[in-house]
């Protein structure tokens, strides 16, 4: 089963980027989207995508966030948001349950310049640990998404200059690490333990992606007992189309 993930930075956008193609290439069993920035009535979904349910949780303001899924396999269950009046306006989880596993899709909070947003970010990070943590009790979870933090100095390229943006500020990786401490595994990491270079992020200034100056902020995490069932974990940089690029994990 193949699982990828990939913030598309306007879904009405990246349509006419080959986004049809890439489906079609890739094949995913699971496509999970953050970013989508519209509703599902604003987009005239390719044929690539006929045979897939689709689910989405849009945020209260037009144009902006917003997450989604596509899967060929009907879910058990679907739920939007945290469940949390404080952190379900801006469309940025959604939970869907298999026989198996549950997924949660998530597009995390930026801190934002000057860190301005940090204390929010924090808390929603909190929030957020909590949910998987707690779904983690009924059976295994995998999350993926932009999850808007470099965790180590080796997922981004320049850490020393970086030291207090947002998305590596000490605060925002000690919260990282909390998460993964909460029973979960970074699956790219895993297979892929001193791979350098190795970016989900490009800023569209002075060339940063030709130059691959970037940062690994999109990941699969997975319940640690679940990584028996992780055969490979991957990251597509020739895919293009959005500042980011996808994600990938492959379940036996």
């Amino acid at each position: 089963m193949k699982l990828l993930s990939w913030n598309v930075n306007g879904m009405r956008a990246v349509l006419g980027k080959g986004f049809g193609e890439f489906v079609t290439t890739e094949k995913p069993d699971i496509l999970c989207l953050q970013e989508t920035k519209a509703r599902p009535e604003q987009v005239q979904l390719p044929l690539e995508l006929a045979g897939y349910h689709a689910f989405w949780n849009s945020a209260d303001k037009p144009g902006y966030s917003g997450v989604a899924v596509f899967t060929r396999e009907s879910p058990l269950d679907v739920r939007a948001g945290l469940g949390h009046a404080d952190h379900d306006h801006e469309g940025r989880v959604l939970t869907l349950e298999y026989a198996d596993f549950i997924l949660v899709n998530v597009y995390t909070p930026n801190a934002q310049d000057e860190l301005r947003r940090l204390p929010y970010r924090l808390a929603w990070d909190e929030v957020f640990r909590t949910h998987v943590a707690h779904e983690a009790l009924h059976k295994p979870v995998v999350f993926c998404g932009d999850l808007n933090v470099a965790h180590q100095e080796i997922d981004l390229a320049r850490p020393r200059e970086n030291r207090r943006s947002p998305g590596f500020s000490d605060e925002e990786r000690a919260s990282f690490t909390k998460l993964l401490d909460a029973g979960f595994v970074d699956t790219y990491r895993h297979f892929h333990r001193e791979q350098t270079a190795a970016y989900t992020w490009w800023s569209y200034r002075s060339g940063a992606r030709q130059k691959n100056i970037g940062w690994r902020i999109d990941y699969f995490g997975v319940s640690t007992p679940f990584m028996h069932r992780v055969v490979a974990a991957g990251i597509l940089p020739h895919v293009h189309g959005s500042d980011h690029c996808p994600v990938e994990i492959q379940l036996e």
